[in-house]
Formats: structure tokens, C-alpha cells, sequence
């Protein structure tokens, strides 16, 4: 029996393109929106489709997230190295940032990693603000972002409870070799944690980066405001 409606993947596979392809090209506009459900083409819809323009749109295989980061990287003059351990100047943390602003479109059905069109990552590369961005995305994780405050890292747990930096992503941090002792481990970005002085100042700042450790955080008594519910 043939099939009469297609998701993205099946109208993919029906025409013979990258799924990849046919993301970007849906991106573009080469590519209608879905008519037989929101989220799937009809078969005429599929079969009316121009292959060749599709192919033509991505004419080279999409780059991962860590090739887009190295990319990134040596455009600003900072090769991410792969020897002696060396932590990479761009990641694909930031790459993912760069998703979330619209920057980079994510090619990718995987949740572990990301895929992109190469000329568009060609095209953020050339960006006369690229280097306040990279630095803006830049992860920090809590002991980071703590020092980078000038807080205790138990002050700024409670910043994060109050909702006041919100995390993006995690890691999996291993300690030894077994799985067993793996615990992830929140990442911020630079520009959110500079953003949370300005945007509480009425905490007492110097009163807190200079609390003793060991001594209640002035945070604790605080609750975190509400959502509003949606009209």
C-alpha cells in the first residue's frame, strides 16, 4: 500500500535527499508548510517538489556543532587546539546558543548534537559583533559564575533557585573512569550571570561578596515570584 502522507524524514527518503536537505529547504521557504496535518505532507505535495532545488540549496553535507565551534573559533583567531587536554576557545555549547538566538538553524532530529548548513555557518563567521557574542554564550558552570559575581557558590545557588539565572544546558561530569560517579553538572551563559546584578539592585551586593562562609545567605529569606499565569 502506498503511502499517502509524509513527516520530514519520509519526504526526505521519498525524494532522495538528505534529511538535512530537506530541513534547510523547508527553513527557506523551498519547502511549503505541511497540508495534510501540521506536520505532514501529502503525497502530491511531496511528489510536486523541486529535488534539483533542494539539492542545490545544500549542496555540501552539513558540519556538525563542534565543526561549526572550530569554525567559529578560527575565524576570530583562536583555533580550538585537540592536544594536551587543552579546553577549546569556542564549544559546541555556544554553537547552541547561537541556535537559540536564530543565529544557526539546527539540521539535526538528535537531541545529542547538532547539524548545519556550512554556508550559513560561513556567514555568522563574518560578523563584525562575533567576538561579544562567542564571549556573551561563553559557559560558566556554578563555581564559575559564582566567582565571576564575587559570591559564594552557596549564594548563588540560591540566585538559581529564585529563578534569577536559568541554565540552558548541562554536562556530564565523570570522576574516575565509572559511569557510576557521573553527575551533571549545569551550565550558564557569561551574559546571564552579568545580568543579574543590574537586574536586582535591591540587594545589598557588597554586604554579600563580603558574607563569611558558613554564615545564612541573605538570599535564603527570599521566595521566588510567581509565575503569571497566561489570559
Amino acid at each position: 500500500m502506498r503511502r499517502t502522507e509524509y513527516d520530514a524524514s519520509q519526504a526526505a527518503k521519498r525524494l532522495k535527499v538528505p534529511a538535512a536537505a530537506f530541513r534547510w529547504a523547508r527553513h527557506t521557504g523551498l519547502i511549503p508548510d505541511p497540508d495534510a496535518s501540521p506536520y505532514q505532507w501529502s503525497r502530491a505535495a511531496v511528489e510536486a517538489l523541486d529535488v534539483d532545488a533542494i539539492r542545490a540549496a545544500m549542496p555540501s553535507p552539513p558540519i556538525s556543532g563542534g565543526a561549526a565551534a572550530d569554525r567559529i573559533a578560527d575565524a576570530l583567531g583562536t583555533p580550538n587546539r585537540t592536544i594536551h587536554g587543552e579546553k577549546a576557545n569556542v564549544t559546541a555549547f555556544v554553537v547552541r546558543r547561537f541556535v537559540d538566538r536564530g543565529l544557526l538553524v539546527d539540521l539535526s532530529a538528535n537531541p545529542d548534537g547538532t547539524l548545519h548548513h556550512p554556508g550559513q555557518v560561513a556567514e555568522v563567521c563574518q560578523r563584525e559583533d562575533l567576538a561579544a557574542l562567542v564571549a556573551a554564550d561563553t559557559p560558566l558552570g556554578p563555581e564559575q559564575a559564582a566567582a565571576r559575581l564575587g559570591v559564594r557558590r552557596a549564594d548563588f545557588d540560591h540566585m538559581v533557585r529564585l529563578g534569577w539565572v536559568r541554565s540552558p544546558q548541562s554536562i556530564e561530569v565523570r570522576f574516575g573512569t565509572s559511569r557510576a560517579g557521573a553527575v551533571d553538572v549545569a551550565l550558564y551563559t557569561t551574559a546571564s550571570v552579568d545580568a543579574v546584578i543590574p537586574a536586582h539592585p535591591e540587594v545589598d551586593w557588597e554586604q554579600l561578596r563580603t558574607m563569611e562562609k558558613g554564615r545564612r545567605s541573605p538570599l535564603a529569606a527570599l521566595r521566588p515570584e510567581p509565575t503569571p499565569i497566561p489570559a
